[in-house]
Parts: structure tokens; C-alpha cells; sequence
């Protein structure tokens, strides 16, 4: 098959179907752990082994293939032998090495290196584990759970059964012919006598057409029973239907002429669980059912940039200076329309990339149960809000700000038992992970009931490195707090596995900023602390007011801006140090003048003569004056050159609808600028 088929789409299906099934299993693990134990997951469990043994087989990754045969082994016992006692802690902790040694081996390949790491200590750990369960229990302990679990022991005359299935794969899954030829090559793990039409399977078109319209057909004889052959197909991705006809074959029967007999479909659903299992984890076992089709993120990056061309050029054909004042109603009909179908193209390809926080926050879930276990610290974890969705780009961006931040909570937050109890606490700390939606953007919220933060140890803590930009008298409590966020920064004198808050933690503001997000910091001494991360939806597309100042245009984002006023000339006072500022109902806010920052030629320097806008970001607020407003508008974010991002208070560019480049300002820069 090496010599006409190409590996490397190959590789890069079992490098994202693997990484599925990785991720599932661990989730699986993990919510098991929590719940009642491995037991009720023994079937899925080893579904999953079973597909990544064979599928890394085929693709000859043997460390990969070892490694999970070795856990199959172990799965296939405990289902078919039901024994009574079980260390299934134990079994916990090895199967996460599991786990981790192939979701390393799985980036390695992703990553082109060698994939060649010994998983032979991992394998003792299993072997030696299945050699206690076997000895540990008597041969009729073993016959009478093999009696239970539905094994064909009471008709021995049956020795083999004889197989016509039917595999149909999903619409649009692409390359079916290589499907196929995994299909056929696990199966020859547990069959025999293998035959299938297409009869060559060839990475071809007229294959890939053939298996698409009639689907795979494969005949063939083994010992499982009907129901071990259907939960075995049933592990093929992108299975959209199966049928199976099955005939005994006895031993006495020198000959077997195929026949066709359609059997009841089994009462067990596909997850071969029952119905009485909890719902969360039949979630967790239905992650990799879902329909969908794997597409390359560059592809939807080059889409969405065409996308954004597209609206940029609609906004340059309707707002074209040479039509004004022209009244052409049947092109203003067509424009109306053109505008609706681009904002409809927009909305669909935006949601394309949307995905769901569910997997960065499920991963949480193992870095709490390690680190409470090593710190011997007995946690709650909860997460809530994880469907809010949030743009693909941005997710690879707060994966690591969150996996810090939880390990300081638990490492310097969260108390011992005994520390919890002489503070008159319950013995078991709580960690809580939320996101939610507020407009265009998301907030995720980490809280912890540990010990809080030091404020006086931090300032001073601060002024011993230097770091201290003004009095701290001078300073709200939220910016006491955000020092911590200064790289380099820590509290802690000790240096630990895990560090002390500060430690790492500027990789938090380092990420938040390259999304152009922001963080706040809550704490009370003894309560606990609250991290807020609020992060916008998308970095592609936004809402923005366009400003004019001299012969430049700037962009404001919309969620910034609270109001736009006119005000007179005798309503602005200065403080000593001839700072600008304007009291608007009850409250003192400063006047940043752009023309000065951006060093522009100002349109006019009479504030009277011009707009402000305030403008707030982290709770803070400023009022920005500007010549004029131009109008608002969704504009498509642009990346900056290196050397323009030096600038502070730019985050960005867009191009209008008369082709002039506008900077987008980054309010939050400004004001801390200001500060």
C-alpha cells in the first residue's frame, strides 16, 4: 500500500483523531475519578486504546501501538473478568502516564521530530498491574464472570461467526479510500478470511467516489460475538451508518456457504452503556460522535482576510465620493442588499471560527488534580460558562495565563487543611473558573477562598525591586494588586516546583495584551482572590467610531466609548501641574488632546471647536478630544508592522470605505499612559 499511498495525509489524520481521542479519554478519566471510579467507563475506555493501538500501528508508530495494546489488555480483563477488587486509584495514575506519553509522542509527530521514546517503564507499571489482578483471583471466580459477561461458553459447538458488514462514512469526511484501508487493517487484528469491494482500494478518485455512493463492504470470519464486532466497527471515525449480518459457524462443519441474515439491532445503545450512567458523562463519551469535518486554520485565516476585503471594498463602492449627491435609488436598492448578504457572509464565517472554551477549561481539570495531590491539598473544582464561545486565535492566547493562575491559586491561595481550619474554614478549599458574555466581549473569572493577597507585603515587596511607578497612598487597591503582574515579581521567598504568585505571572499580562484583552485583580485577606480576565470575542472585526484630528483619521472602539459631548472653554479647569481636566455630573476626569500624543498637526486647538469623547477601560476614565466625528462603522482589524507597534495607544489599523488608512487606539494603553 506504501507505493500509492501518500503518508502525509495520512499522518495528519491520525495526528487530529488521536489528539480527539486523547483528550476525551482524559476527560473521561478525570470525571470518573471525581464520580465513581473507572469501573462504569471500562468499555469506552478500552474503545479508545483499542483505536489509537490499531490506528497507530498502521501509520508503524510501534512505542504508541505497545503502549496502548498493553492498556487494552488491561481494559479487556476488567470487562470480561469482572474481578472483584481493584485499585482502580492506582489505575488512575498510570493511566494518566499513559496519557501523557502519547499526547508528547502525538506533538512530536504534529511537529515533524522523532517519535521514538521508550514506553517500556510505563508498560511494566501495566503489566505488573494485570499480573495481580489475574493472580489474585480463582479460575472459578474468573468462569463464572466470563458466564455473566455474555461469553458464547454454552454453545460449544460455535466456534467462529461469519460476517457481511456494511460501513457508510459521513458526508464530506474526504479521503474515504484511507478510512477504508484502516478499517480493513485493524480488523485484521481480530479476523480472518478478509474480503471487501471495492476489491482495490487505491487513494483515487473513482475509489473515494465508489466508497462514498455504496460504502465499504467487508466479509470475514472471527470468534467475537455480534455485539464485541459492533462496538468495534463503531470506533471507525466519521461512521455515519453501520449494518452487520452474522451466521454461526460451527466447528462440525467441514464447509461455510455465506448467508445473508439480518439479526434484531441489540438493545445496548452504541456507548454500550446503560442508561442509568449520568448525563455528564455521556457527554463525554459523545465528544468524538459529534459531525463535523477537520479544516486547516490557515485556510480559515486566508478565508476570513477575503471576507474582510470583501467588506471593505462593499464600504468602498457605496460610500465612493463621486456619488454624492446622486440620487440613484435603484443603486442604493442594490447596495442595501449587497450590504445585508456581506454581513450575513461575515456572521457565518465568524461563527466558523467561534469554538467553545469547554476544552481550555476541561484541561484545568488535570493541572488541579495533580498539583492538590503532590501539595496534599483537598480542592473543589467547578467550572460553569464553558459553552461561551470565543475566536480560535484567541483561545491559543489564555491557555497558559489560565494554567498559571491556577497553579498559584492552589500553590499560594488555597490553605492547608490545618491553616483552613484554625481560620475557621471548611477543610476543603474551592477553585472557581466562569465565563460569560457582556456585549462583545468575555469575561473569564478565576476565584479562590484561600488565604488572599498581601497587599503590604507586595508594596513592599515593590519597593525593594523599584518597581513602583508613585506612592503607594496614592494607589486604589486593584493597582496595588496588578504589581504582581509586573514581570519577575514575587512575594514568595522560597522558589517551589510550582513558584509563588508573580513568578510567571507577567506571561498572564503578556498573553491578556496580545488579544488585546485586560485583568483585574480583587482580594480580600482571608476571603480569597478574583481574577478577571475580560478578552474581546473576535480580532478580526469591530465595532469603532472613526475621529478626525488635523489631516489624520483614528478608530475608537465602540465598547470604550461611554458618550460624546460639546462643552465650553470655562468648563475645563487645570490642576497645579497644568493638566487639563473637565468635571462632567459630580465627576473630575483628565483631557487627552490626540494631536499631542499622536504629534500631529492639530485641526483646532480650541476645545470649544471640537468633540470629546469619554472613554473608560478597567474602570478608569478619560476624555480624548478629537476635531471631529466621521461616523460609525464595523471595520476589519489590520496587524500593524513591528516597528509602528513601538507606538503606545495603537493596537491596530482598518481601511475605510474611501481607501485612507485609519489607526485604531488602544484605550487601555492610553489611559495607563495618562497614569
Amino acid at each position: 500500500m506504501s507505493d500509492y499511498i501518500n503518508t502525509e495525509p495520512m499522518q495528519e489524520i491520525f495526528v487530529f483523531e488521536t489528539s480527539q481521542l486523547i483528550e476525551q479519554l482524559e476527560q473521561i478519566i478525570l470525571y470518573s475519578e471525581k464520580k465513581n471510579g473507572l469501573e462504569s467507563q471500562i468499555n469506552e475506555i478500552f474503545r479508545i486504546m483499542h483505536t489509537i493501538k490499531g490506528s497507530s500501528a498502521m501509520m508503524c508508530f510501534n512505542n504508541i501501538s505497545l503502549l496502548a495494546h498493553s492498556v487494552e489488555d488491561v481494559f479487556f480483563h476488567l470487562r470480561e473478568n469482572k474481578p472483584p477488587q481493584v485499585d482502580y486509584m492506582y489505575l488512575t495514575d498510570i493511566m494518566l502516564k499513559v496519557i501523557d506519553f502519547i499526547g508528547s509522542e502525538v506533538v512530536k509527530i504534529k511537529n515533524k521530530e522523532e517519535s521514538y521514546k521508550d514506553p517500556s517503564n510505563i508498560i511494566h507499571l501495566l503489566t505488573n498491574f494485570l499480573s495481580d489482578l489475574k493472580t489474585s483471583r480463582t479460575g472459578e471466580e474468573i468462569n463464572r464472570s466470563a458466564h455473566e459477561a455474555g461469553e458464547p461458553d454454552n454453545n460449544p459447538g460455535i466456534h467462529n461467526y461469519a460476517y457481511k458488514a456494511v460501513i457508510t462514512f459521513e458526508e464530506d469526511c474526504e479521503m474515504e479510500s484511507m478510512r477504508a484501508f484502516a478499517v480493513i487493517h485493524t480488523l485484521q487484528q481480530v479476523a480472518y478470511g478478509i474480503s471487501h469491494l471495492p476489491e482495490e482500494i487505491l487513494d483515487k478518485d473513482s475509489c473515494n467516489k465508489e466508497i462514498r455512493a455504496k460504502g465499504l463492504t467487508v466479509r470475514f470470519c472471527c470468534r467475537l460475538p455480534e455485539s464485541e464486532v459492533r462496538q468495534f466497527l463503531e470506533e471507525t471515525m466519521f461512521l455515519r451508518e453501520l449494518t452487520i449480518e452474522c451466521e454461526p459457524v460451527h466447528a462440525d462443519r467441514e464447509s461455510s456457504e455465506e448467508t445473508e441474515i439480518c439479526l434484531p439491532g441489540m438493545e445496548e445503545d452504541s456507548t454500550g452503556k446503560n442508561s442509568g450512567e449520568p448525563a455528564e458523562a455521556d457527554k463525554l463519551v459523545n465528544l468524538s460522535k459529534q459531525n463535523f469535518i477537520s479544516v486547516n486554520i490557515q485556510k480559515m485565516n486566508k478565508l476570513m482576510d477575503v471576507v474582510g476585503e470583501l467588506v471593505i471594498s462593499e464600504s468602498m463602492v457605496t460610500q465612493n465620493p463621486e456619488l454624492k449627491g446622486l440620487e440613484l435609488e435603484g443603486f442604493k436598492k442594490a447596495a442595501r442588499h449587497l450590504k445585508k448578504i456581506t454581513g450575513e457572509l461575515q456572521d457565518i464565517v465568524m461563527s466558523m471560527r467561534m469554538v467553545p472554551l469547554s476544552t481550555t477549561f476541561q484541561k484545568m481539570n488535570r493541572i488541579v488534580r495533580d498539583m492538590s495531590k503532590k501539595l496534599e491539598k483537598d480542592i473543589v473544582f467547578e467550572i460553569t460558562g464553558e459553552e461561551t464561545e470565543v475566536d480560535k486565535n484567541i483561545i491559543e492566547h489564555i491557555s497558559d495565563p489560565l494554567i498559571h493562575l491556577i497553579r498559584n491559586a492552589i500553590d499560594h491561595g488555597i490553605e492547608t487543611r490545618e491553616e483552613r481550619i484554625l481560620a475557621g474554614k471548611g477543610e476543603i478549599g474551592k477553585i472557581t473558573l466562569e465565563a460569560k458574555n457582556s456585549g462583545g466581549d468575555v469575561w473569564i473569572i478565576l476565584k479562590d477562598d484561600g488565604r488572599g493577597l498581601d497587599k503590604e507585603g507586595i508594596i513592599r515587596k515593590a519597593i525593594e525591586n523599584n518597581i513602583l511607578q508613585r506612592p503607594a497612598s496614592d494607589m486604589t487597591d486593584k493597582e496595588i494588586y496588578s504589581i504582581i503582574l509586573l514581570p519577575g515579581f514575587s512575594t514568595k521567598e522560597e522558589v517551589t516546583e510550582f513558584s509563588g504568585r508573580g513568578v510567571g505571572m507577567d506571561v498572564v499580562q503578556k498573553n491578556i495584551d496580545k488579544v488585546g484583552g485586560t485583568v483585574q485583580i480583587d482580594s480580600n485577606p482571608g476571603t480569597g482572590t478574583t481574577f478577571s480576565i475580560k478578552i474581546p470575542l473576535t480580532l478580526a472585526i469591530m465595532d469603532g467610531m472613526t475621529v478626525r484630528v488635523g489631516p489624520a483619521t483614528y478608530t475608537i472602539p465602540t465598547v470604550s466609548i461611554r458618550e460624546s459631548l460639546k462643552i465650553r472653554q470655562n468648563d475645563v479647569i487645570c490642576d497645579p501641574d497644568k493638566n487639563e481636566m473637565i468635571m462632567i455630573r459630580g465627576q473630575c476626569y483628565p483631557i487627552l488632546r490626540l494631536h499631542r500624543i499622536f504629534n500631529v498637526k492639530a485641526g483646532t486647538g480650541k476645545l470649544e471647536e471640537g468633540i470629546l469623547i469619554l472613554v473608560e477601560s478597567e474602570n478608569e476614565s478619560v476624555c480624548v478630544f478629537v476635531d471631529s466625528l466621521i461616523g460609525e462603522q464595523q471595520v476589519v482589524v489590520k496587524a500593524l508592522p513591528q516597528y509602528i507597534k513601538q507606538v503606545q495607544g495603537i493596537s491596530g489599523c482598518t481601511l475605510l470605505g474611501d481607501g485612507s488608512i485609519s489607526l485604531i487606539i488602544d484605550i487601555a494603553s492610553l489611559i495607563n499612559s495618562k497614569r
